[in-house]
């Protein structure tokens, strides 16, 4: 089962969607299986981190920040604003998709972690992620 969940954005941060991907889980009723989420655009991204202390997501955000300025004369992709190709090198050393897997009607997550829609971007707007679930026939 393939669902489309849409999430506005405010600007660059990380976002935790981890309630949505729990109420998914939830409304379809899966039991024991996996959760797939794939980000349908190239200048965001998905996480998994730590939920509890949200300085982590800072000093990530402040390092990869660090690690792909805005503004770099190697760029020649400008032609959607300072930011756009900086979205795009962080979209591709972070991850694209995530699978979970479900048991008892939980997300196997550990005691800390949280799922992250990670906006590299300034603009605000709407992002689309797709979340697939697969239940196991064991």
């Amino acid at each position: 089962m393939n669902y489309v969940v849409k999430l506005n954005v405010g600007g660059q941060g990380l976002y935790d969607v981890t309630h949505k991907v729990i109420e998914l889980v939830n409304s379809a009723g899966l039991d024991e299986g996996l959760i797939t989420l794939f980000i349908r655009h190239t200048s965001a991204s998905l996480l998994i981190q730590e939920n509890a202390d949200a300085a982590v997501r800072r000093d990530l955000e402040n390092w990869l920040n660090r690690l792909v300025p805005e503004d770099d004369a190697l760029y020649t992709h400008t032609l959607e604003g300072p930011d756009d190709m900086p979205a795009h090198i962080k979209s591709a050393l972070t991850a694209a998709s995530l699978s979970i897997p479900v048991s008892e009607g939980a997300l196997m997550l550990g005691t800390w972690q949280g799922i992250y829609l990670w906006e590299h971007r300034h603009h605000r707007g709407e992002r689309e992620i797709v979340m697939n679930l697969m239940r196991s026939n064991w």
